[in-house]
Order: structure tokens, then C-alpha cells, then sequence
């Protein structure tokens, strides 16, 4: 009887084994390729599920493009003799008599400091009235005021000096070496010129973005292109603000890679290639190279493209298969484009859930062993 029981010991263990996996099922980081695939639309499921091929990256290779308009670009640098409101400016006044309209007597000069050009543009000169300022240059300026004093003293000389100028200021915040308001001087015009007068960025270039806003208009450039394409380094206009931030962009990873996260952006093109390297690459021990899959919602023109259709109206729900162990597998993932809320999906290798079950069983075997060894003790 002893013989017996020991004989069909292990293969009832065996079998209560295989019974609890087949219940209760074995624990998994998500759905597998039969899954994904079981949810397409050809199966009436809600997703396009698309392998990925050289017409397929071309096609989805579409990025939101940075940049400004043109009336940013056209806008032409402003001269730093221009008068603007909220400028300071001085005034010397000379008239060729004794005892002048300005002048007191023993001086034949008057010198009127720190003269504020009003929101209007306008200043204000005894004797010459109200004269707008905005728009002209010192000399111009010059020429106004003496053409208003001359009918009332002979032969005035004027001289108009710029002294300072608040009104022409751009403001930085953000990621800036230096945070703050900064006057558009001679040597600052520019947006490169004033972004490294501020001190220039403070995160890595690569990932860095310019953002300007004037009056309601807006634009965002990648800091790098602003030396790869010099029409993006625009002429500053007073009162423009500029922001630097990283990019926020991201992607997330879930499944069988080494980490499973909400990842950044860390180029401005990212790869599928370089996205699965972010995040540690695929496990050894349990990736499905061959079941690599993005889901994304893609714009019904990309999805038309892809899928050869043009009946698709609004967001397609699209699921792009990579394997990695094609011949040219690699390079398909080099050359598709990850896009911002993109989720990238592995799948777990047939042999990991082999394991599990395989463990699960030597688990389930060793207290009937060991009840065995009590028995037989």
C-alpha cells in the first residue's frame, strides 16, 4: 500500500498543480500578442493593429513642427536711437541772447534732465508744448523742438540725448541664467543675443524650448535650431516675453522592459529604438523581441496614409507591431517615430509563463515531498 501511494504522489501533485494555474491563472505584467491581436478591428475589435514596414515609418514619421510666424520673422530690428515710450531723456537747450526764454541771466543754456516720454510717446518742453517722441529718433526730436522755439528766441540749439530706456525691455523667465527684465540695446536686439545676455539655458540644449509672446501672438522654436536656422533668431520688439522650458513631452512604458514609468523625452527625435534603450531595454529573461507594440491615437489623415483608406473621420486608435528579430527589425524601430503620449508596449516571451508554471508546480510539489519524507521517517 506504501508502494502505492508513493507511486501516484507526485503525478496528483502534478495535477493539482496544472489545476491552479488553469483556475486562477498565472500572474503577468499585461495582455499577450493573442490578446492585442484578438482586440483588432478585423477580429471586431476597436484598434487597427499594423506591422511596422518601411512604407509604414515614412508614413507616421510626423512631428509637430516649431517655429514662428512671419510676421515674427519680418519684423525688423529696432535702432537703438529710436525713441519709445517710457524712455528717459536729456535736453540742452542754447539760446543767443543774454536773457532767454529758458535761461536765466549770466547763462545762455538750460538743461532739462531725466524728461519721461508718457505712455502716449509724448513729452512735454516749456515753450514748445506737448511734442510726440515716440517713433522719432533724438535728431528728429531735435529738429521738432527747435522749430517750435525759434519763432520765440533767435537762433535756438538743441541737443536731444537718450539716457535710458524702459520702455524697450523683454522680460526671461524659465530655465535662464539669469531670470529678469533686460533693455533691447545695441547689443541685445536679437533673441540668441539676449538669451546669452541673460546668461544663457540651464538645462540641456537638446531638450530646450524658446517660447515668445507678443501682444497675443505666440511661438516656440527649439533653442538649437536658433544656430542651425539663423531666420529663427528674430529682432526683439519692448515688451516681449520669453520663456525657456524643457521639453514636456513624454512616453509611457509598461510590460516586460526594465523599468515602467512616464518617460521624458530626451531628443527631439526619439526612435522606438532609442525610447526601448531610456528605459533599460527588454529583459532577457522574459521580453517577446518579437512583440513590441506602440498604441497610439493618430490623427485620421496618418491613419488613411497608413491603412491605404480615406473613409476615417476623427482619432483611429492604432496599434503598431514591431519584431525585432526581422532581418531589418532593427532599423524599422530606429526609423519609427516616437510621438508625444505614445505608450509602448512588450509583451512577455512564451517561456517566461513557462517558468512561472514551471515553479508554480516545484512550489505545489514540495510540501507533498516533504509530508512524503515525514511518512517515510
Amino acid at each position: 500500500m506504501k508502494s502505492v501511494t508513493h507511486r501516484w504522489a507526485r503525478p496528483i501533485a502534478l495535477l493539482a498543480a496544472l489545476t491552479i494555474a488553469a483556475s486562477c491563472g498565472l500572474p503577468r505584467v499585461g495582455p499577450n500578442k493573442s490578446e492585442i491581436f484578438a482586440g483588432s478591428v478585423q477580429k471586431e475589435g476597436d484598434a487597427f493593429v499594423v506591422s511596422v514596414n518601411d512604407r509604414v515609418t515614412r508614413a507616421t514619421a510626423v512631428v509637430p513642427a516649431l517655429g514662428f510666424s512671419s510676421s515674427f520673422k519680418s519684423a525688423g530690428q529696432l535702432t537703438s536711437d529710436t525713441i519709445r515710450p517710457g524712455d528717459t531723456l536729456g535736453l540742452t537747450i542754447w539760446e543767443n541772447v543774454d536773457d532767454g526764454l529758458l535761461a536765466g541771466e549770466a547763462a545762455n543754456s538750460t538743461i532739462l534732465d531725466e524728461v519721461q516720454v508718457d505712455s502716449a510717446g509724448f513729452i512735454f518742453v516749456p515753450y514748445a508744448g506737448r511734442l510726440r517722441a515716440s517713433g522719432n529718433t533724438p535728431n528728429q526730436l531735435r529738429e521738432m523742438i527747435t522749430t517750435k522755439l525759434e519763432d520765440q528766441t533767435p537762433d535756438p540749439q538743441v541737443e536731444v540725448r537718450r539716457l535710458a530706456g524702459d520702455g524697450a525691455t523683454v522680460s526671461l523667465s524659465g530655465a535662464i541664467g539669469g531670470q529678469g527684465v533686460y533693455p533691447i540695446e545695441r547689443p541685445t536686439r536679437t533673441l540668441a543675443t539676449m538669451l546669452a545676455q541673460a546668461g544663457g539655458v540651464t538645462i540641456e540644449p537638446e531638450i530646450a524650448q524658446v517660447t515668445v509672446t507678443r501682444g497675443n501672438q505666440q511661438g516656440t522654436i527649439w533653442f538649437q535650431d536658433l544656430f542651425e536656422h539663423p531666420e529663427l533668431d528674430i529682432a526683439l520688439r519692448g515688451g516681449d516675453r520669453i520663456l525657456v522650458e524643457g521639453d514636456t513631452r513624454t512616453f509611457t512604458a509598461l510590460g516586460a522592459t526594465n523599468s515602467q514609468a512616464r518617460v521624458p523625452f530626451e531628443t527631439q527625435d526619439l526612435s522606438a529604438l532609442e525610447a526601448i534603450a531610456q528605459v533599460g531595454g527588454l529583459v532577457s529573461t522574459s521580453s517577446d523581441p518579437t512583440g513590441v507594440f506602440v498604441f497610439r491615437n493618430e490623427a485620421p489623415e496618418i491613419a488613411g496614409q497608413v491603412l491605404g483608406r480615406n473613409d476615417l473621420q476623427g482619432a483611429q486608435r492604432m496599434i503598431y507591431v514591431l519584431n525585432l528579430t526581422q532581418p531589418n527589425g532593427l532599423f524599422l524601430a530606429r526609423d519609427f517615430v516616437i510621438r508625444d503620449e505614445d505608450t509602448l508596449y512588450v509583451t512577455e516571451a512564451p517561456y517566461a509563463q513557462w517558468t512561472k508554471t514551471i515553479s508554480l508546480i516545484a512550489g505545489s510539489l514540495t510540501p507533498i515531498a516533504n509530508v512524503q519524507t515525514i511518512a517515510g521517517g
